[in-house]
């Protein structure tokens, strides 16, 4: 656009009033513009192809930074769906890239500078099927850096799996500003804040986005609830992660990303290539028939007297029996393997009257060697315990019933000890199996040493589960971290006697359905009732019976008999005869409907990986309002479980996804998606629907 800019006077006058010749004057005053002129329209086309040239380089960066549906930029990359709607986003938080590093060969995205200096980072393409689309993603640094850290933002989706933890909700919520800590398995009844026994680096999202981070990472979590991020970090300084022996503590942050056409086909993709399966399928028994532990009945007080007095009451009152399971303290101290002669006097004509009367009895154990246990001595002596750093001495640690020794089980010194000492047992008195408690990383001292040296400390808790494995049958696990090929019953963390989310009545869907998209199917959803601890318990114990709350008991029991086994502890004859008999209802009816169904499916998770406890998704995956419900799930595909989880109800509202159902009372609904609303639940039911083909 022109602009005129006036001549002031003073110039005018100065240009009429010089000497020389008027036409001379004349042609150089205006000879002087067009020369600037012509300067300047050279400069314009200069800057034309200089712009040009800058602009086409930018284009043809822009798209060397493309690969099918993603994009890559100096702070992050963003991923597209076919539609071009993003579905997924990274920012790099640790460190930007220099984009005149990038280059970019067939499927391979490769950039070697960052703003900090030398690196090694790509993005990998990889179309394994036609349906699914992953990218493989590597930053790994070539100089000193204290960590990597990416942050994924999880924008409108919801987000799934990861760990079990104290709070339980599904799908996820990011709650707080959490700075990274390692990504370990923890006991979260003691430590609340801390992530659970059984996790796995793994995380699913309702727009078909799936993430796994590489199992060579020395991986920690953290989030950001202000910018909807989680925060992913590599790691070693201040950290319980080590790099393998011979090489530097570089940090390096790997994953894999993959995208399919909707969240359930990719999660049964990436189970199918990132987890290993279970070899079989543990005792049917479990499956049918309730496991009768004496852990919240008797704890620690339990003798021989109270353990036949209960298997009693079990046969009096008509119930069946999987296994009786034998819990803490039948022995004198902790770390040997035989009976407290004192409480168990008899232990051989126990043993003979239980199986008389058709009892199998499992029995607890754990890693532990107490330093007033008589195998103290024994471990110290043949080097079984984890060591202190120097390796030069056993490390002490404290668990809750004291202080002693772990095994080490990366030792196979150690391994063959305790295994021989559980194989005495079980050939000695004929016990069936073991319920293997604890064997989180928490209980692992602060600063250890190891025979095999851990890179990463849940290895330690993998280690430990392949105990079970000679014992799987009806053997017990409560941790787990790539432990999915263990084929033995997963037991979710202790349960306080409450209703809420936190270790709750609540807590137990969410946390059934978080370790099944983890890969573990045979699950024991522990005691109904919960623990029965008098401070831990809602209401308080029953001032005459010390038990929990009536209604929540009975609660609790009916979401139990549709989970794949159950667990009783308390009594149902600690109540009065009405509760007896709901008890032996639902017993007959996991039995008779639910067991067959599991079994069925356990079958199939050999093959497949796929969950047997279903989130409701899992069919309606262009369904919203499926992704966000945490208080019913499927049993496979066609069986849909609604249990009443609150104080004082009788009714509760109930979504339907599309398709025909069949309610428990004979109704049909076939408009569907749909919610009934206040649907009545009476005391004694449980509200369940199936599938009408």
């Amino acid at each position: 656009m022109y602009q005129i800019v006036p001549v002031a006077p003073g110039e005018q006058q100065m240009a009429g009033g010089a000497g020389g010749s008027p036409l001379k004057k004349k042609l150089a005053h205006e000879g002087r513009p067009l020369v600037m002129a012509g300067m300047l329209g050279c400069v314009l086309v200069l800057a034309a192809v200089v712009a040009w040239c800058y602009y086409s380089v930018s284009l043809r960066k822009a798209h060397l930074l493309k690969t099918e549906l993603l994009d890559l930029n100096k702070d992050g990359f963003i991923i597209r769906n076919q539609a071009g709607a993003v579905i997924f986003t990274m920012a790099f938080r640790s460190g930007t890239l220099d984009l005149d590093s990038c280059s970019k060969e067939r499927n391979i995205l490769s950039c070697t500078q960052s703003d900090s200096g030398k690196l090694n980072f790509f993005i990998q393409t990889v179309r394994p099927k036609d349906t699914v689309m992953c990218y493989r993603v590597r930053w790994e640094e070539l100089q000193h850096k204290h960590s990597v850290e990416h942050a994924m933002t999880y924008n409108e989706s919801h987000w799934y799996g990861g760990a079990e933890t104290a709070t339980q909700y599904w799908p996820i919520r990011i709650q707080g500003e959490e700075e990274p800590r390692p990504f370990i398995t923890s006991d979260v009844y003691s430590n609340r804040n801390a992530f659970g026994g059984i996790l796995e680096r793994y995380w699913l999202s309702s727009n078909a986005t799936a993430i796994k981070i590489n199992d060579s990472v020395p991986f920690h979590l953290g989030w950001s609830e202000k910018n909807s991020t989680l925060r992913f970090q590599a790691r070693y300084q201040d950290s319980s992660f080590k790099p393998q022996e011979g090489q530097q503590a570089l940090p390096e942050l790997s994953y894999r990303v993959c995208v399919g056409s909707d969240v359930t086909s990719i999660h049964k993709y990436m189970v199918r290539r990132y987890f290993e399966k279970p070899i079989k399928v543990p005792s049917p028994e479990v499956f049918k028939q309730p496991v009768w532990s004496t852990w919240a009945l008797h704890k620690t007080a339990v003798t021989q007297e109270k353990l036949l007095r209960y298997a009693s009451d079990i046969t009096k009152h008509g119930f069946t029996c999987s296994h009786l399971e034998l819990d803490d303290r039948y022995t004198a101290d902790y770390g040997e393997f035989d009976f407290d002669p004192q409480k168990f006097p008899n232990v051989s004509g126990m043993f003979d009257k239980l199986r008389e009367d058709g009892f199998q009895v499992t029995l607890w154990t754990h890693p532990f060697i107490n330093y007033d246990s008589i195998n103290f001595g024994v471990a110290v002596e043949k080097g079984l315990f984890v060591r202190e750093p120097s390796g030069e001495l056993p490390a002490l640690v404290r668990w809750w019933n004291g202080i002693g020794g772990i095994l080490d089980f990366t030792n196979p010194e150690a391994r063959e000890w305790y295994s021989s000492q559980l194989r005495m047992l079980k050939s000695r008195y004929d016990v069936t199996s073991f319920k293997f408690d604890a064997g989180e990383t928490s209980y692992l001292p602060r600063q250890f040493s190891t025979l095999i040296p851990l890179s990463d400390p849940s290895t330690f808790t993998r280690r430990y589960t392949e105990m079970a494995m000679p014992f799987s049958e009806r053997a017990e696990l409560r941790v787990g971290y790539q432990s999915q090929n263990i084929s033995c019953f997963f037991r979710i963390i202790d349960r306080d006697s409450v209703w809420g989310y936190e270790l709750g009545l609540k807590s137990i869907i969410p946390t059934v359905l978080t370790i099944s998209i983890l890969g573990y199917q045979f699950i024991l959803p522990d005691m109904i009732g919960g623990n029965a601890y008098p401070n831990r318990t809602a209401g308080g114990l029953n001032d005459k019976s010390g038990v929990p709350d009536r209604e929540l008991y009975i609660r609790w029991l009916e979401l139990s008999a549709f989970m794949p086994a159950m667990q009783f502890s308390i009594p149902p004859w600690a109540y009065d005869n009405e509760v007896i008999q709901i008890a032996q209802k639902f017993t007959e009816l996991h039995e008779t409907l639910v067991a067959p169904r599991v079994l069925e499916l356990a079958g199939e998770v050999l093959n497949t990986g796929d969950p047997i406890i279903r989130p409701l998704w899992w069919i309606a995956n262009d369904d919203e309002a499926a992704y966000k419900i945490d208080s019913q799930f499927l049993i496979g595909d066609d069986l849909m479980v609604a249990p009443v989880l609150e104080p004082g109800k009788q009714e509760r509202d109930i979504y339907l996804p599309a398709g025909r159902w069949r309610s428990y009372k004979g109704e049909h609904f076939d408009k569907g998606p749909m919610y009934l609303t206040d649907y009545p639940v009476d005391l004694d039911e449980i509200a369940f629907f199936t599938w009408v083909h």
